[in-house]
């Protein structure tokens, strides 16, 4: 997908899994919630005036059409943050327009990350903010091997389902 930067905030070691063009920094301890603020406030670091968009590791099914459409230059315009929501009640992505720590900071810290309500909870304070939200589509995101199943039935094709289906291939061979 088209992107003016590449941000990946990485707890372990880089190997040769990551492809070119990708800045890493590491993460931080702490709660997902001070992760995600963590995240925010280094990629309003590299780039000031650039919009970000944090993306789950959890959510293989998405692609470039999905989100290049709904980001696109065109689509901006008079919108401050996006939402992806989860159909577990959480969500796959939270951009903003203009990100930087103490925003992130009002809007994330202190969520209850994982639970049923974890959205519902951003999105009030995304309202309470003030912000203008486009909502990106509902996925799933892979926490179960159910989620795993659903997610790789949506998109066959793809080398998530195809790395799910040797891993049960495996499984019934070593039954």
């Amino acid at each position: 997908m088209p992107a003016g930067r590449r941000l990946l905030v990485l707890d372990g070691a880089v190997g040769a899994w990551l492809p070119a063009g990708w800045q890493v920094v590491p993460q931080p301890a702490g709660g997902l919630d001070a992760r995600l603020v963590a995240a925010f406030a280094a990629a309003a670091a590299l780039a000031p005036d650039a919009p970000a968009l944090l993306v789950g590791m959890d959510t293989p099914q998405l692609d470039a059409g999905l989100l290049g459409e709904a980001l696109s230059s065109a689509r901006r315009a008079g919108v401050d943050a996006w939402y992806g929501p989860a159909d577990d009640g959480g969500f796959w992505a939270l951009g903003l327009s203009r990100p930087g720590e103490e925003l992130a900071r009002r809007l994330l810290l202190g969520v209850p990350m994982s639970a049923p309500d974890t959205g519902q909870v951003v999105l009030e304070r995304l309202a309470a903010a003030g912000l203008t939200v486009r909502h990106l589509p509902t996925a799933t995101d892979v926490d179960t091997i159910h989620d795993a199943r659903r997610v790789a039935a949506a998109a066959p094709h793809g080398a998530f389902a195809a790395c799910l289906r040797a891993v049960e291939a495996a499984r019934e061979v070593a039954g």
